[in-house]
């Protein structure tokens, strides 16, 4: 991780604004001014902005199961239900991952790593989402022939990687993209609505048995969805001494017993 990228983390500044505070000497490393933009700070180095030293922010990642009629959003002048008043006010500076609209529902997840974040949602890592759907009718002999070879959308061809027909009128999609309110305005363009819409899983996490509203937080195996080649080596360091102590709590819980 990039030194301007690593102050960005601890909640410093912007990008922008860490290299201007690195351009005009206000950082150091080790005691010793550093202008140098590419400098990656490892688990020993002590970095420090005016002679006051930066902590790293603990990564934080939760799972929500999105109850319909709530907006993801901090605040709405239209509504009073947005997604933060179904999580503890320590986590309203959290970030949410993968919008879902007011009334679909399901997975959705919040974090303050954005390295996370970006892998969950660039197109380039192609993470698959999968939804649930309830349709308003049955559906027509070629339907998932329709959705899988895709619509324009937004100029972008839209289209679903697999499509499985669960009932006449339920059916699983996978997708991996990311264009706006995809799943329900492909379906628009075939004459189908979409009255029930619930994103069951995003890469390898997964609703389960979540209640509708709760949320909890990702264990250290789930965080490892993000390729390896987007996170920092102290980041893959943290996740392994996480999984460790993990497994060590779990193992002392188990002789407790």
């Amino acid at each position: 991780m990039r030194l301007n990228r690593f102050l960005a983390a601890a909640g410093i500044s912007s990008r922008r604004g860490a290299d201007e505070l690195i351009a005009g000497g206000r950082v150091t490393v080790n005691g010793k001014p550093c202008r140098d933009f590419h400098f990656q700070p490892g688990p020993t180095d002590y970095v420090k902005v005016d002679g006051k030293l930066v902590h790293q922010r603990t990564p934080v990642y939760i799972l929500l199961n999105k109850p319909a009629g709530f907006v993801c959003t901090r605040r709405d002048p239209n509504t009073t239900d947005t997604i933060y008043d179904l999580l503890p006010p320590k986590f309203s500076s959290l970030a949410y991952v993968g919008r879902l609209d007011a009334q679909s529902e399901g997975l959705l997840l919040f974090t303050n790593d954005g390295d996370f974040a970006q892998c969950l949602t660039h197109p380039r890592f192609k993470i698959e989402k999968e939804y649930e759907v309830v349709l308003d009718r049955a559906t027509t002999s070629d339907l998932a022939q329709k959705l899988l070879h895709g619509v324009v959308l937004d100029g972008k061809h839209a289209r679903a990687k697999r499509v499985q027909q669960i009932s006449p009128t339920r059916l699983r999609m996978v997708l991996e993209q990311g264009i706006n309110r995809q799943v329900r305005r492909m379906l628009e363009c075939f004459g189908f609505h979409a009255k029930k819409l619930t994103r069951v899983r995003m890469g390898n996490l997964r609703l389960q048995d979540l209640p509708r509203g709760k949320w909890r937080h990702l264990s250290a195996q789930e965080v490892r969805v993000i390729p390896s080649k987007t996170i920092s080596p102290a980041r893959r360091r943290s996740l392994r001494v996480e999984q460790r102590d993990s497994s060590t709590s779990a193992r002392n819980d188990d002789e407790s017993r």
